[in-house]
Formats: C-alpha cells, sequence, structure tokens
C-alpha cells in the first residue's frame, strides 16, 4: 500500500552502489515476488575501482559510469530520493522530499563521505596546480595529465587516517607515477605521506611492499597527516605526531595526489544505528543490526573492521541476503562473513600484487602462489576480468570464489616491481 506522502515495502535497500544493488539483486534471484525498493538519489553508478588505472593512462574513465537505472534489478522499486533520517523503532526511513518509507526489513549501504573540507585549502585547488586525486571521477583524468605532463621535482602521495575505501589506492597510483617516470627517465623525488605506521595494515603485505618503496627510491613518511594545502604557492602542510608530541611541516610539491579523510555519511553519525564511532553497528559475522534485528548493514558504512572494497561488498553480499532470508523465516542467521577483502596494488603499470586477507590479516590468496610477487596475470586480472565480474555482481551474478587460508614462507620472496 502507498500513498502521496508515505510508502511501504517490505524490504527497503538504502543505497544503490555496489552493495546496495547487489543485495536486492541476490534477493530477487531468490524470491522474485518479494517486494524490494531501493532508494538511490544518484543518475549514475560508477566503478570506483578502476579510477586509479585512470590516473595512470590505463584506463578510460568513460567506461567507468553506467545510468543508475541500468544497475538496479527491474523488479525493484526504486525511489529517486536520499534519506534523511532513520527511526528503525518504527521501521521507517525519512525521505528529503517529506515522505517516510516503512519497511519490514532494512539493509543499510549508503557507502561513506569524503571529507574534502577537513584539509585547509584542499577545495579550492582541487584540479589545478598539480593537485588532483582518483577518489573522484572527474578529478582521475587530470592526476594522468599530471604525471603525463610531469617533467621532474617533488612528487607527494598522501593517505588519510583509517579507514577508508580500497586503502591501497593511495600507495596504488604512487607505483604507477614511480613506473611512468622511470620509463621516461625523468627525475622524481617521490614521497608518501601517511598517519600510520607502515604501507600497509596487513604485516605479511607491507614487508613486500617495503621492497617495491625501496626499489623505486620512495621515501616514506610515517606518522604525517595531511592538513592543509596551498595549491598557487604549491606548498602542503602535515601534521606529525612522535609520541605524544604535535608538530607541523610544509613541504614543497610540483605533484601532489591527496587522499581525503573519510567518515560515515552525516545521516548515519546522527541516527540510532550508529555506533559512538559513528558507523553502522553490526555484527561483523552475521552483518545484522546489533540493536534493531530488523535492519541489516554491508559495504563501507559499517563497524565491520575490514579492509573496505568491491571485494568485501561481494563476500557479504550473499551473507546478508541469506541471514536476512533466514530472519524473515524465524530461523537461525547461518551465513557468516570472515572479513574477506581483496586489494590488487599495481606495482606498476603492468604488474600488480594480488593482497587477500580476511580477518586479523589473514592471508587468504584465491591461488595457491606466492601473492606477494606482483604479476602480469594480475594486471590481466584487474583491467579485463574484475569489471565485467562486477557490473554481472550487481545483476546477481557474483562468479567463483576460491580464496581461503594458505600459509607461505615468512622469507619475502625476490620482488621486481
Amino acid at each position: 500500500m502507498t500513498s502521496e506522502t508515505n510508502l511501504r515495502h517490505t524490504v527497503v535497500v538504502v543505497g544503490g552502489g555496489a552493495g546496495g544493488a547487489t543485495v536486492a539483486a541476490l534477493l530477487l534471484k531468490q524470491q522474485p515476488q518479494l517486494d524490494v525498493a531501493v532508494i538511490e538519489p544518484a543518475h549514475t553508478h560508477w566503478y570506483q575501482p578502476a579510477w586509479t588505472l585512470v590516473g595512470a593512462g590505463a584506463y578510460d574513465v568513460k567506461a567507468t559510469g553506467r545510468p543508475m537505472k541500468d544497475c538496479l534489478p527491474a523488479r525493484a522499486t526504486h525511489i529517486k530520493a536520499r534519506v534523511t533520517g532513520f527511526d528503525p523503532a518504527r521501521q521507517q526511513v525519512q525521505l528529503d522530499d517529506g515522505r517516510r518509507v516503512t519497511y519490514e526489513q532494512l539493509v543499510v549501504a549508503t557507502g561513506l563521505q569524503l571529507d574534502w573540507n577537513k584539509i585547509d585549502g584542499l577545495e579550492a585547488t582541487l584540479g589545478q596546480n598539480g593537485v588532483t586525486s582518483n577518489y573522484c571521477h572527474d578529478l582521475a583524468p587530470y592526476t594522468w595529465e599530471c604525471i603525463r605532463t610531469f617533467t621532474g621535482g617533488n612528487a607527494l602521495f598522501t593517505q588519510p587516517a583509517m579507514p577508508i575505501k580500497c586503502a591501497g589506492a593511495p600507495q596504488k597510483i604512487l607505483y604507477m607515477a614511480a613506473d611512468r617516470f622511470r620509463s621516461r627517465n625523468v627525475a622524481a623525488t617521490l614521497s608518501f605521506f601517511t598517519p600510520g605506521p607502515s604501507m600497509f595494515g596487513v604485516p605479511f603485505y607491507a614487508k613486500a611492499l617495503d621492497k617495491i618503496v625501496a626499489e623505486y627510491g620512495i621515501t616514506p613518511a610515517f606518522g604525517h597527516n595531511l592538513v592543509a594545502v596551498d595549491g598557487p604557492a604549491r606548498r602542503a602542510v602535515f601534521e606529525v605526531k612522535q609520541g605524544e608530541q604535535v608538530s607541523r611541516v610544509q613541504r614543497d610539491f610540483d605533484l601532489l595526489h591527496v587522499v581525503p579523510p573519510q567518515s560515515a555519511p552525516e545521516v548515519i553519525k546522527h541516527s540510532p544505528l550508529a555506533d559512538a564511532s559513528g558507523w553502522v553497528a553490526v555484527d561483523k559475522h552475521t552483518l545484522q543490526h546489533t540493536t534493531y534485528k530488523t535492519v541489516f548493514g554491508l559495504g563501507d558504512c559499517t563497524t565491520t573492521p575490514n579492509s573496505k572494497t568491491a571485494a568485501a561488498v561481494r563476500s557479504q553480499a550473499p551473507v546478508v541476503v541469506r541471514n536476512l532470508l533466514q530472519s524473515r523465516a524465524d530461523k537461525p542467521l547461518d551465513a557468516r562473513y570472515d572479513g574477506y577483502a581483496s586489494c590488487p596494488l599495481t606495482t606498476s603499470v603492468g604488474k600488480i600484487m594480488l593482497a587477500e586477507f580476511a580477518y586479523d590479516g589473514v592471508v587468504t590468496p584465491s591461488f595457491p602462489f606466492d601473492p606477494r610477487v606482483p604479476r602480469r596475470a594480475y594486471w590481466w586480472l584487474k583491467r579485463s576480468y574484475l569489471p565485467p565480474l562486477y557490473w554481472g555482481m550487481l545483476r546477481g551474478n557474483l562468479g567463483l570464489d576460491w580464496h581461503k587460508p594458505r600459509t607461505f614462507s615468512e622469507t619475502i620472496p625476490t620482488l621486481t616491481a
């Protein structure tokens, strides 16, 4: 039943991105008559994992976007509005046009927000003065322009505090830029700035990446957080933490690739669904809300302590669908998410270190080969296989999943980027 001011659906999915679209498609594949609505205001669905390749001149940005209507299941009701509030006690969501949508079960897949404004001066200079970011589709081509026309000098690459979407992306473009400069014999001083203590959160891969960094002559600056940018002066300001001491340092640049700070959307932060961290509070295995049992969450907006990647969504979606349907049937929630994520680290233009891991840093490769070794086959996987797999995922076609825990020697193999 619907009226002009109120809507009612059995399952309401908030968000038409990778998580929301996939869950809606899987639900309707299993129960074609289920009343599913997807709330999503955007007109375009973006394949964001390819933006790093766009920034390196290895992918066409036009191929990364498709009309939203083509990415949602035809049998789902598409509500083109923005959610402005959650009322889980009444099982309702508030829309920006004043309507309320009542649900029996809710799936929250809003993604996260990019907090560009938290870096002083950044928004005023993005897309000019050599300041760019692959975290926006209309800036990724400028990244390639900056790399293509770079004639030497200081090239700075930054990463903000975790969590962020695709934790490997800040350094993927670093390595491909270094490779491009090396192939053109451009004299570049490359630096990577991160608030963290290492190149990667999983030590197994971090130790291998240290060798890649050394091969390119990149200088890592740990404990550094970008706080301000003066584009015309070509100067970046970093906050540096050493124990309890906090100071600021300035670095001149000719090229600056910025990854913005990221957080849960404001509508999530100020809702009953969020815990003290601001993210949707879900059980990390069942993906059911820890308080409201009619609510499930997946993707970048939740408290699950996994890397926020499309591969994680691909593993989470069937868990949400299974457990949601089990809940509807008053049965135990028997599907469990193991924290799997995949991060294809482009160590050069043509090679990839395929980092796959689950909760607690457990190494879970899909293939029996040492995943620390960059391989050309994985470049083909990233550029030619994963995009069709992603678009198919949105239609409920998940493909094969071979990941599992595997053991490898602690000795780092011989590596070349």
